[in-house]
């Protein structure tokens, strides 16, 4: 099928996620759904007691009961991602939550009892080769044991879920998708508007800072509030399940020790100055005295490149094909089949995401496409997901998923590819510099904000636990704080900068997940340099490392393309190379004549 160049049309088809159509494939599916769980269900109390192909048996009807829950799920959360004020949306995706929640309540017995098993008999059973397709999955249970509570007590706390944290998620999505911005007399999303942070105009990007911050306003109280709620929800959740800090519980979904991320935090700050000289550097390159926080993204182009579609497309296609010619085949079929929702839509989610769905099934992309370079980028970035589910594939619903810290691998090396074709076919200095340019700030944005947002993060958990309900003002401090620690002297921050914080959604459905992106680039940044260095030898190992989804332990899985995850040098070395890539810039600033020398 040929791409198109109409990016309106570009939308998804999530029926075929359902045995049929509408209604009566989600009727179906959740009849299927209870059904399953019957079934599984009368095996309550013989876990003790299972041999191996008795395990077996019970975990592929897990496998079933997974793959119909991820179907329905998907179905339901991704129809509302694009219309979050459509009622009939968001019925249905409360509906299929609803049934979700209430399988698994009925199903809870099976992690308690795997997890009472002695060590012993755990590892014999693992030790058969039939396991092989849950082996690390069920290794990973068993590191829940000491925050796992009763059967009832679990029953509670997840019945409850659905009510408490599940339906704040729902609230601010909601109100962050309705948000308005005024931008010149016309009502644009939120999106829109922070795309114009990038416009080479000071005036127009001051403007559209300014707009943004009205438009964050009527509705930041009520954010706050959802954000309070959530923060004290997890507090109690973290204290009965008896976790040491508020980010112990997505450390142990990362299979990361507090160690390594605490290491990881520390390395990045200490390296703020990466950050700073850049912004310095680029506030002579614009001409200007010193950055306001509205500046932080204006391009340093001279002609800002705009990029329909199907160009968009292209670039992307032949970045990956000049990879791999198996990379490129998948690439194709996101962009020829409908796979994907590109346009910008009133009440759509905003940014970007890879829902992975299930391995019988082929995941999709949602994208707010406003036609800049940075897009295309994008579009890379969220391919390299795609890629990884699809690839990852036969590991089966129990093992295709990375956790967090790896996640990001896949999509941060396709947006180097790409970027990297794109730099090839800029010869001219002036050209050169914007492609650095944007290259580096989103090394920055994603190593360093993400850090500083995760700093924001810290505080206002551990605030929230010392001192109480945090106001809109207490947290635009926290916010003020963490961001200016960041940047130093090189960014002027505004007062209406201090409630940007609130539109950000990991912050509210993943606590602690931002710091993911600061380990994904560092890690991708160092597995690209292994690429440069052995060329297309490289190619095997990395689709291996892809193909290998979640089935091993992070070190292991860094092992196979030759990164050394323990090595306490290993965030320093990555760190290097965005310093080093600093330093390309600014010789490209100053090649183009836009910099003294």
């Amino acid at each position: 099928m040929a791409l198109t160049s109409d990016v309106d049309q570009v939308a998804w088809d999530l029926e075929t996620l359902l045995p049929r159509s509408g209604e009566e494939g989600v009727t179906e599916l959740l009849d299927r759904m209870g059904a399953v769980a019957t079934e599984i269900e009368a095996a309550k109390g013989t876990v003790a007691t299972m041999d191996a192909g008795e395990l077996v048996a019970l975990l592929e009807r897990f496998a079933e009961l997974y793959d119909v829950i991820g179907r329905v799920g998907n179905y339901a959360g991704l129809r509302f991602a694009v219309d979050t004020a459509d009622a009939a949306s968001a019925a249905l995706m409360q509906r299929v939550e609803e049934a979700s929640t209430a399988v698994s309540t009925r199903l809870l017995w099976f992690d308690l009892e795997w997890a009472a098993l002695d060590d012993e008999r755990a590892e014999g059973l693992l030790a058969d080769e039939r396991v092989s397709f849950a082996r690390h999955h069920l290794r990973n249970l068993r590191r829940y044991r000491p925050h796992l509570l009763s059967e009832p007590e679990e029953v509670i706390l997840t019945e409850k879920s659905l009510s408490g944290a599940a339906a704040w998620s729902r609230l601010f999505d909601e109100q962050t998708s309705a948000i308005a911005v005024d931008l010149d007399g016309e009502s644009v999303s939120l999106e829109v508007a922070l795309s114009k942070l990038s416009d080479p105009d000071a005036a127009t990007r001051r403007s559209a800072a300014a707009a943004v911050s009205a438009a964050l306003e009527p509705g930041l109280r009520t954010r706050a509030f959802i954000y309070n709620t959530l923060l004290v929800d997890k507090a109690t959740d973290d204290r009965l399940r008896r976790y040491p800090s508020w980010v112990a519980a997505r450390n142990l979904s990362n299979e990361a020790s507090d160690e390594s991320v605490a290491a990881l935090v520390e390395a990045v700050s200490k390296r703020y100055s990466i950050a700073q000289r850049w912004y310095e550097a680029k506030a002579k390159i614009l001409g200007l005295e010193g950055l306001d926080d509205w500046d932080r993204y204006a391009t340093v182009a001279t002609d800002e490149t705009s990029f329909g579609w199907e160009e968009g497309c292209e670039v992307v296609l032949d970045a990956y094909g000049s990879f791999s010619a198996e990379m490129a085949e998948v690439v194709q079929r996101f962009l020829s089949e409908p796979w994907i929702d590109a346009p910008v839509r009133p009440a759509k989610r905003g940014g970007a995401f890879c829902a992975y769905t299930v391995p019988s099934h082929h995941p999709y992309l949602l994208l707010n496409w406003t036609s800049q370079r940075r897009d295309v980028l994008t579009l890379a970035h969220e391919l390299g997901h795609g890629i990884h589910a699809w690839l990852s594939r036969p590991q089966g619903v129990f093992q295709r998923d990375t956790p967090l810290t790896l996640a990001e691998t896949a999509s941060v090396f396709g947006e180097t590819v790409t970027f990297g074709r794109l730099l090839e076919r800029a010869t001219d200095p002036a050209d050169r510099l914007p492609l650095l340019a944007e290259h580096l700030e989103g090394e920055i944005a994603t190593v360093f904000r993400q850090v500083a947002m995760w700093r924001f993060e810290d505080r206002a958990h551990t605030t929230r636990r010392s001192e109480g309900e945090l106001s809109v003002e207490r947290f635009g401090e926290l916010w003020y704080e963490t961001q200016h620690e960041m940047l130093g002297d090189s960014v002027r921050l505004s007062d209406g900068y201090r409630s940007w914080w609130s539109y950000i959604p990991h912050f509210i459905h993943t606590p602690g997940y931002v710091y993911a992106y600061a380990y994904g680039q560092l890690l991708a940044l160092s597995v690209y340099a292994r690429y440069e260095a052995e060329g297309p030898d490289f190619v095997p190992a990395y689709l291996e490392l892809l193909a290998a989804g979640g089935s091993m332990p992070p070190e292991e899985l860094g092992s196979i393309v030759g990164v050394d995850l323990a090595d306490p040098g290993f965030w320093d070395a990555g760190l290097d190379i965005i310093e080093g890539h600093l330093a390309a810039t600014l010789d490209a600033a100053r090649a183009a004549g836009r910099l003294a020398h």
